[in-house]
């Protein structure tokens, strides 16, 4: 699984002028199976997605084509993690981590 950590780098006013091609971009990504929680951060400097059942390659590749990436709105920090325990919604993503 994954936690994406996106930082907003410019200022909020062109992130709202991109937000509706984002939503967009984020509902293709659930329909996927690819994305299983996304919000806002607080304080509104960026957001954060919870995405599973792809590799590593596979996300930075989603994450490119983000309308905020391609307009250079935002950074990503993706973090790679084993999840080992969630709740029964999530069981299909669960991990275990390599010996």
């Amino acid at each position: 699984m994954f936690v994406l950590e996106l930082s907003y780098t410019a200022p909020i006013e062109r992130i709202d002028a991109l937000l509706d091609a984002h939503v967009e971009w984020l509902n293709a990504r659930y329909a996927e199976g690819v994305f299983l929680a996304s919000g806002r951060k607080e304080p509104r400097d960026g957001g954060v997605i919870l995405a599973g059942g792809v590799g590593r390659a596979e996300i930075e590749e989603v994450v490119a084509g983000d309308p905020f990436v391609v307009a250079g709105v935002c950074a990503y920090r993706i973090v790679q993690f084993y999840a080992t325990k969630s709740v029964d919604g999530l069981a299909p993503f669960r991990d275990e981590p390599p010996a």
